[in-house]
This record gives structure tokens, sequence and C-alpha cells, in this order.
């Protein structure tokens, strides 16, 4: 075993050869002289190799350290042993691998093999049914040809016995036809007979009858004369008689014409007091009609106490303040029976006139009429009997009446530079005749956004101009907190209603929207208001988000600003226009007027 330790390096010493068994071949082994060969060569006996190991540990024995080396190469004999068991058990793992192997590639087959006839059976299948398809559409094809055929028939089969009842029926009218012509010519030939045979008798009771009937109409109009020339000559002789009949005349004409003017007259009168005039759109007064339509609203109308004239009204304190104070001017003079003062609210639209008016009106215990100045021009000539209706109606008032009418710029123009109508014209007139004194049965209240085209005569009657502006950043936040909680918050706490409310901060939102709804008037954020109840209706679940509020104000400013573009571009037209008229009159004027020539 020197070679074990380098000592003799200069020999050619080999080391033992252990026999290894022979690797398996790539196919099968399929038996025969070739394995056994192979076998026999593996396990063949070298006893060259032997003499060498004996030689070898002779050399070793004779050494120092022979035990050393003993028990190195025991321990290398140990360490080849557990290599080749270590090897052993790659080559059994190999081959459980390769067995694992063996059965998932089997298994990947089969399942392969189970997908490929499932795909069969479902092609299979549907073969099958397409042809079931295809035998039942046939089968519906040949049913609808043999009903179709059967149809075909049946109507050829009607078709030939209604030819054959219409030929039966006409030769059945015929036959009539024939026979009743034969009639008829016999009867004409007998009866021309009869006549021909009886002629100088017929024609003698006709002179008889004749003769008759004029000797009986001469006789009724001899009694007819002798009758009323008696009555008529004893009537003319007796005096009384004549005077009863003209006075009974007489009394039966003033009874007539009486009866027709005194129901005129009353259904005037109680039109005055019970109807509604035709101008006047809404009122609180209370008629006959109204109360027996809505007898508990009636009622409570009567019951309800004057409430806050701004109750539900949010304006500028400054302007509250002021507004206050008519209020409480308007309810004492109502009381004292005083004299009413006229009064114009001027302003942009949407910003309270109406309201207050109607509150104004509730407060001091009077009774409001709304008018619209667009329904007078329409009215053509009715519209000074109608203007005097209005006013006529307003006197028969016992509380009182607020005659509020909107939009008053539309037939209270001026009439000296304004083109209008005669129509219009008189209807003012009338207007300014019956407002010309101031009253004690109704208060005046005009509503206009452009107070400059009202005619001199009407700034004349007006006791009192009241601006409403657009709400400021504090206004706009209580009206915007105001309708939330009318529109949103009061509805979902109800739970009577599908609207539902998300969490978030409510007043915090409110100070948002106030403060990017610059320019918004009081009715469009009500409107505002309106439009977050239909969006929480119309969603899913019925429940309003943030999200939601922010989409609905954020397209009611787009719309605001589109509407004030509209505006601002209808001024510069309207100015345009009037500089062009204004510079073709100054043009007419400096151009010197042609001579005459003699």
């Amino acid at each position: 075993m020197s070679w074990l330790f380098g000592t003799n390096k200069g020999q050619n010493i080999q080391p033992p050869q252990i026999p290894y068994p022979p690797a398996p071949p790539d196919g099968d082994d399929k038996g025969g002289k070739d394995g056994s060969q192979s076998k026999m060569d593996a396990y063949r006996f070298d006893s060259a190799a032997l003499e060498r190991a004996a030689k070898a540990a002779k050399e070793l024995e004779a050494t120092k350290h022979s035990k050393e080396a003993l028990e190195l190469s025991k321990m290398q004999e140990t360490t080849l042993q557990l290599e080749n068991q270590k090897k052993l058990k790659e080559m059994e793992g190999q081959i459980e691998q390769l067995k694992i192997e063996q059965a998932r590639v089997v298994q990947e087959e089969r399942r392969k093999t189970l997908v490929e006839e499932t795909k069969q059976h479902q092609q299979r299948a549907q073969f099958q049914d397409q042809l079931a398809r295809k035998r039942y559409d046939d089968q519906l094809s040949q049913q609808a040809k043999l009903n179709e055929e059967n149809l075909r028939k049946q109507e050829e089969s009607t078709a030939k016995q209604e030819q054959l009842r219409k030929s039966t029926l006409e030769y059945e009218f015929d036959l009539r036809r024939k026979n009743e012509e034969a009639r008829v010519k016999a009867e004409m030939r007998a009866k021309a007979v009869v006549d021909r045979e009886n002629q100088d008798l017929i024609r003698d009771q006709i002179r008889l009858k004749a003769k008759e009937q004029r000797e009986t109409v001469l006789e009724s109009i001899k009694t007819a004369g002798s009758v009323l020339g008696t009555g008529f000559q004893a009537f003319i002789s007796d005096w009384d008689k004549v005077a009863a009949t003209a006075a009974g005349l007489t009394l039966v004409a003033f009874g007539i014409y009486g009866a027709k003017y005194g129901t005129g007259v009353g259904a005037r009168f109680i039109e005055a007091r019970l109807g509604k005039p035709s101008l006047v759109r809404e009122t609180s007064r209370l008629t006959a009609v109204e109360a027996v339509k809505h007898p508990i609203k009636t009622v409570k109308r009567m019951v309800t106490k004057p409430e806050d004239a701004l109750k539900g009204i949010i304006l500028k304190p400054s302007l509250e303040e002021r507004l206050r104070d008519v209020a409480i001017a308007t309810r004492h003079t109502k009381k004292n029976k005083g004299y009413y003062r006229n009064i114009l609210m001027h302003g942009p639209p949407g910003t309270g006139k109406t309201m207050f008016a109607k509150s104004l009106a509730k407060h001091s215990g009077m009774d409001y009429a709304i008018m619209t100045g667009g329904d007078v021009a329409p009215m053509g000539k009715e519209g000074v009997t109608a203007m005097h209706k209005v006013f006529d109606w307003a006197n028969t008032s016992r509380n009182g009446v607020l005659l509020f009418v909107d939009e008053a710029d539309a037939f209270l123009r001026k009439r000296s530079k304004e083109m209008i109508s005669e129509d219009l014209r008189a209807t003012l007139n009338a207007f300014l005749y019956r407002t010309g004194e101031q009253s004690n049965k109704f208060m005046l209240v005009l509503a206009s956004n452009q107070p400059e085209q009202f005619d001199w005569a009407i700034n004349d009657r007006l006791d009192e101009m009241v601006e409403f502006d657009v709400p400021t950043l504090e206004e706009r936040e209580r009206l915007v907190r105001q309708y939330f909680d009318m529109f949103v918050l009061k509805p979902a706490a109800e739970g009577k209603r599908r609207l539902k409310v998300a969490e978030f901060d409510y007043s915090a939102k409110c100070a948002e929207i106030a403060a990017i709804a610059e320019g918004l008037s009081g009715r469009e954020i009500s409107k505002l208001g309106v439009a977050w109840q239909a969006t929480a209706y119309a969603s899913d679940d019925g429940i309003l988000t943030e999200k939601m509020i922010d989409e609905r104000v954020q397209d009611t400013i787009k719309q605001h600003a589109k509407k004030v573009t509209w505006h601002e571009d209808q001024d510069s037209k309207a100015k345009e226009h009037l500089g062009s008229a204004y510079a073709s009159i100054k043009d007419a004027s400096v151009t010197p007027a042609p001579m005459k020539h003699s």
C-alpha cells in the first residue's frame, strides 16, 4: 500500500481495481448473448490485481507506519463503502424519480386521453344534437308544407263552394226579378184597363171634392171674420177693457226690461264681490267657489294668526330692517284705516320680491292679489275693462288688498318714447286713473327688473322704492343651510321618502358651497336644493353623497355663468343698436335740407 502514502514514487504501481456494476443500457434489456457476455466481463476475476495487492501489503508491513497505514486503509475502505452506498442510494433515488416521472407521464397521458375522449363525446353529442335539430327542422318544414297544402286545398274548396253559392243566389235573384217584372207588368196592365173604364167616374169624384173644400174654406173665413168683427166692436165700445189692456202691456214691457237690466247689475255686483278678475293670477281672498271646493283650507286660513313678515326670507340685515319697518307700518295703517303707501321693489330676478309681497299681506292681515304685466298687452281692447274690474274688485274687499304687479315694466312703459299700441296706452291711462290718489282699500306693490323704463306718471305714484340685490356670502350661507335642511335633511329624517344622506360634515359643506356660489340668487339656490333631492331620488340606493352635491353645484355655477354671458351679449347688442340709431339721427339732423328752385 506504499502507493497510498507516496513512498515509492518511482515505481509504476497501480491501485487495486474495484469492480463496479455496469451502467444500465439506454434501450430495453431484452436478454440474449450480448447481455450475458457483458455481465461475465463485469465480474471476471483479476489475479494480477490480487498479486499486486499482496505485494503492496508485504511492503506496507515492512514499514514502521504499518499500523497507521492499516487504519488509514480501513478508513478509506469505509469511506469508499459509504460513497458506494451513497451512490447506490442516489441511483435508487434516481430510479424512484424515474418511476415518479413515468407515473406522472402515464397520468398526463391518461388525462390527455380523458380530455380527448371528453372532447370526442362532446363533438359526438353536438353532432347528434345537430342531427336531431336538423331532423326536427325537416319535420317542421314537412309539416308546414303539409299544412300549407291542406290550407290551399281548403281554400280551393271554400272558393268553389262560394262560387256555387254565388251562382245559386244570382240564379235565384234573376228568377225573382223576372217574376217581379212580370207581376208589375200584369198589375200595370190591369190598372190601366180599370182606369180607362172608370175615367169619367174618377173625374166626377175629383170635381166634387174640390167644390166641397172650396165651400168649407169660404164658410170658415166668413165665420172667423164675423166673430173677430163682433169681438173687436165690443172691445172698442168698452173703454175700461182698452185701458186695462194698455196698462197690462206696459207693465209686461217694464217687467221684461227691468228683469234684463236688473239681472245684469246683480251679476256685475256678485262678480265684483265674489268673482276673481281675469288679470289676477293668484289671490288669498276667499271666494264662494274656493270656500266650497276647499273648506278645510278656508278654515285654516281664517284661523291662522299673522306671522312675521320676513319668516323664511333671507336678505341683507339692512334690507331686512327696512322691510320690517314697512311691514309694521302697513299693519298699523290697516288697523287705523289709514291710506296705504305704494312701493316699488326692483332688482335682479329671484331675490325675494314676490315672497316678501305675499308675506307682507299675510302679516298685515290683508288679502294679496298677484298679476303680471305680460298678461295686459295680449288683451287688446279688453285691457281697459279688465283693469277697471281689478280695481273694482279690490275696492270691495273688507280686509284691503295688496295688489302685487310682477314684471310691471311690461305695460307701464314710457308713453313718450316707447312704441306702444293704442290699446296698451289706453290700459296704462286706466291704470293711472285708478291709482291717481291714495287709497285705504288697496296697496300697490310693483316689482321690476328694469325700473328705468317706467312712465314718469308711474314714478310719481310710488311712495317708497326698495332695492333687492343678490345675496352676499353671509346670506348665501344662510340660504344654503336653509334649503339643505328643507329639501335634504328633513325628508331624510322623516324616513317616509326614498332619501338618505351620507356621513360628512354638513356645516362645512354648506359653507364651502356658499363660498363658491358667488352671484347666485335665492331662487337659484333653492333650485339647487331641489336638484340635490332629485339626484338622490335618481340614484340606485337613494343616498345623497358629497360627490353628488359637488357635481350639482358645479353644474349650477356653469349654467349661471352661461346665463350671465348671454345677458352681457344682449346688453352689448342693445347698446350698439342704440348707438347706431343715435348716430343716424345725428347725421340726419346735421345734413342740410335741399333748396327749392323757383
